[in-house]
């Protein structure tokens, strides 16, 4: 009997059905794109049941399948319930999405918005935290995918973190936003059922008294309500939730591709949804301890607890929600940060009189070229995802106030914006490294908050909205 509980032949199947899926799913969609409009931002014409999936599905990534059993094995009750307190981001998102689409009726991306209302300065610090926090959440995509195989069935972590990268490049090239939004309903509806599913099998086969008793006996210190480091990362990771949503191109370019009136009412289902998917998740983690399983890296748990309880059927369960999970957020970041690429650098500092089969060509450039990066930058597996993903919580948070407050209070000057961003991102980086992962996006957004505070005070200006409202140049 192999130690794993899928054999490598089943996993490679299952990666090669839904690869050639996806592939020809968005090939198909891709056929109907013909302007770079429509494959930038799907027409701006999302209704509400592709919108909700989307948003769902996006946010149930790497984070919510792997790093929530991590984080749960690591810190217990807390690690499960501070990780579903990330929903506050979508649900949070929601009235901001509906400010978003009215001040910017023909925006892009959310280094439009940055670079009209603060400024230069503004914009390229913003544009360094995006790219960091871009660059941190591919490569953690991507690690998961080769440590999902690797887990479930023995395959080389190389083969399913290329496999899954080559995958989403390749439908996301094909079809851009309305392929990733039309998977992204499909992948949201897999999550679903098979979150539930393996819930139940769990509950089934162990029993919730047995795996409660087992801590109390021999782990009690992951059912303390009381753990010190479990409450600061309760509070880090509320904060970690918002910047990721708030200044991310993935959400903004949603917010944008939607409806006038679906917006708001997407993604407050969408965070809704969402809500339950980190508890049941990082409930599997509680489990390990009773069955013996300590991995040897704390990324592995979920599956590999899944696996170990479930059989065969439960692992191909496991292994295709946990694939459709990774896919519905790689293929958005994929989109969206290739937007920032084509929008922000290319068509508005380097040709701004590209026209629209220029922009076209650039994007899907940018698309490849980030897959090539991404794939570079995974090959080593130097860190486990927790970390790499907290890293870029120092940054992303920094970006919260000036956002909010920027898109609400006229009176905000580029330059307070600027210095919140880069004075909370250095001393977010300095918990980071002196105190613990768990504090470095509060930190961040403390430090924000009192300068974005301080510039409202401060600022003589009052902004005109009206220009947020940029003419095209396109030829």
């Amino acid at each position: 009997m192999d130690e794993f509980a899928l054999d490598a032949r089943v996993g490679f199947a299952i990666i090669v059905v839904f690869g050639l899926a996806w592939i020809t799913f968005g090939w198909f969609l891709g056929r109907k794109t013909t302007t770079h409009e429509e494959f930038a931002l799907a027409g701006r014409n999302v209704g509400f049941a592709f919108a909700s999936a989307t948003a769902m599905a996006t946010w149930v990534t790497s984070n919510t399948t792997l790093v929530a059993p991590e984080l749960t094995f690591q810190f217990g009750l807390w690690g499960m319930v501070g990780y579903s307190f990330a929903a506050l981001g979508l649900i949070l998102f929601a009235p901001i999405s509906a400010r978003i689409k009215t001040l910017l009726p023909n925006g892009y991306t959310s280094g439009d918005f940055i670079r009209l209302r603060f400024g230069f300065t503004a914009w390229c610090l913003f544009m360094v935290i995006s790219f960091v926090y871009a660059l941190g959440w591919l490569v953690s995509l991507g690690m998961a995918g080769g440590i999902l195989l690797q887990a479930l069935s023995g395959l080389d972590y190389h083969i399913g973190m290329s496999a899954i990268l080559f995958i989403c490049v390749l439908y996301t090239l094909f079809g851009g936003l309305r392929a990733v939004i039309a998977t992204d309903f499909i992948q949201a509806l897999i999550i679903i059922t098979g979150v539930v599913l393996v819930a139940v099998l769990l509950l089934t086969n162990v029993g919730m008294p047995e795996i409660h008793q087992n801590l109390a006996d021999h782990h009690p210190r992951l059912l303390d309500l009381l753990f010190p480091a479990a409450i600061m990362f309760l509070f880090n990771n509320i904060f970690f939730g918002l910047g990721e949503i708030f200044h991310s191109n993935v959400w903004w370019s949603r917010a944008l591709a939607f409806k006038q009136k679906v917006a708001f009412r997407a993604f407050l289902t969408g965070g809704l949804l969402w809500l339950p998917i980190p508890i049941v998740t990082g409930f599997v983690a509680l489990a390990a301890p009773q069955l013996g399983i300590f991995p040897a890296s704390p990324d592995m748990v979920g599956p590999t607890v899944a696996a170990a309880v479930l059989g065969t059927a439960g692992a191909v369960v496991v292994f295709i929600v946990v694939f459709s999970a990774l896919a519905s957020s790689l293929d958005s970041l994929l989109a969206a940060t290739s937007d920032l690429l084509t929008r922000d650098i290319y068509h508005k500092h380097l040709n701004r009189k590209a026209n629209d089969k220029t922009l076209f060509r650039a994007n899907r450039i940018a698309i490849a070229g980030l897959g090539v990066a991404t794939w570079i930058l995974c090959l080593p597996q130097i860190t486990t995802l927790a970390a790499l993903l907290n890293f870029t919580g120092a940054f992303v948070a920094s970006t919260i106030w000036p956002i909010v407050v920027g898109l609400y209070q006229p009176r905000l000057e580029g330059k307070y914006a600027a210095g919140a961003m880069a004075a909370g991102t250095l001393c977010g980086l300095a918990g980071y490294f002196l105190i613990g992962f768990y504090v470095a996006a509060l930190i961040a957004c403390l430090v924000s908050a009192v300068i974005t505070a301080v510039g409202v005070y401060m600022s003589k200006q009052h902004f005109d909205w009206d220009l947020l409202n940029e003419k095209e140049h396109t030829e």
